[in-house]
């Protein structure tokens, strides 16, 4: 399995029990597309989210994105950690 952050802009204001919601309609279907979401981060001032995953790849995490309401502005494999 690959890992990846994905970046989602335009969340300004968005509270943290409105991110745990995104991240539970990412979780409820990303086993059809083989990606399982780790965690998700929020700047409410600036409205970025960060989410790290692992999956097959990084239209699988797009498209459970996209099946959940929130696509991903940027979806980066991140195959290095130190």
């Amino acid at each position: 399995m690959a890992t990846f952050m994905d970046v989602h802009k335009g969340f300004v204001g968005v509270t943290g029990d409105q991110l745990q919601e995104a991240h539970a309609a990412d979780l409820a279907i990303e086993a059809s597309e083989g990606v399982h979401f780790e965690k998700a981060w929020l700047d409410p001032e600036s409205g970025m989210v960060f989410c790290l995953s692992t999956g097959p790849n990084k239209e699988a995490v797009q498209r459970v994105h996209e099946r959940a309401g929130h696509p991903a502005d940027e979806v980066y494999e991140v195959p290095i950690t130190v």
